[in-house]
């Protein structure tokens, strides 16, 4: 069954249009038909299987057979990502859909060797967006994470997002497993955090200056191995070891 993507919401309507560039897709590239079977996802929660009903020059029109709404991550991962050269920012931003991240974060540290103007900054995230899009169709994820724009570190830091564990993703000697601050947290407060955030570090890690003042923010340092993880490796080890961790 081909899956489609509509602006939420969609869960309560009996039919409804997708978009000319979803519907083009269905009708040009696909040659969808009235009668034909469709999921459609609105990164919303929903999940509606419908069919076509009407394939013409007004867009694909879908009317709904089942319906149903996916509760949001129990747990919800936020990533904090400098932001990496070249195109691993778009592989981050798929893989992350993949792993159920609730909340990705871009941010220029000093040895981010992107750097975008505030101007540029919400035509880059909407890019990613349409990323995380593509990846929701491929993959069937029900929510579409919150993409932030760009912005510095310093920035952020002046207002982190609350998180009950906060852990970076860091080479230095006291760095923990997981498993370990997760068990502290659970011996400390009698159950699993609701919720948690991970840093990921440029190519050459954040400075020493950047690392304390992430620090003093409350996050534990984690070890993801021995070896020196490229860092779209590390935002997808990290969320992968923390879903699991957590589910």
């Amino acid at each position: 069954m081909h899956r489609f993507f509509a602006e939420p919401p969609v869960l309560g309507l009996d039919s409804f249009r997708l978009d000319a560039a979803e519907s083009r897709h269905a009708s040009r590239v696909l040659r969808l038909r009235p009668g034909d079977p469709v999921e459609v996802l609105d990164g919303a929660g929903a999940r509606v299987e419908g069919r076509v009903i009407e394939a013409g020059p007004g867009g694909l029109r879908i009317q709904t057979v089942r319906r149903h709404l996916v509760s949001p991550p129990a747990r919800p991962i936020t990533l904090v990502q400098s932001m990496p050269k070249g195109p691993a920012m778009e592989t981050i931003i798929e893989k992350a859909l993949e792993l159920g991240a609730a909340r990705i974060v871009p941010v220029m540290s000093s040895r981010c060797e992107v750097r975008i103007e505030s101007g540029a900054a919400a035509t880059r995230a909407r890019r990613w967006r349409a990323t995380a899009i593509a990846a929701l169709k491929q993959c069937g994820a029900p929510w579409l994470p919150q993409i932030d724009p760009p912005q510095p570190l310093a920035a952020y830091l002046e207002r982190p997002w609350p998180a009950e564990l906060a852990l970076l993703g860091t080479l230095e000697p006291d760095g923990q497993p997981a498993r370990h601050w997760i068990d502290a947290f659970r011996r400390a407060h009698g159950r699993a955090p609701a919720s948690a955030l991970i840093w990921i570090g440029p190519e050459g890690d954040f400075t020493p200056g950047e690392i304390q003042a992430i620090r003093q923010t409350g996050a534990c340092p984690l070890t993801l191995g021995p070896h020196v993880l490229r860092a779209d490796t590390a935002a997808i080890a990290a969320l992968a070891i923390l879903q699991s961790e957590l589910a």
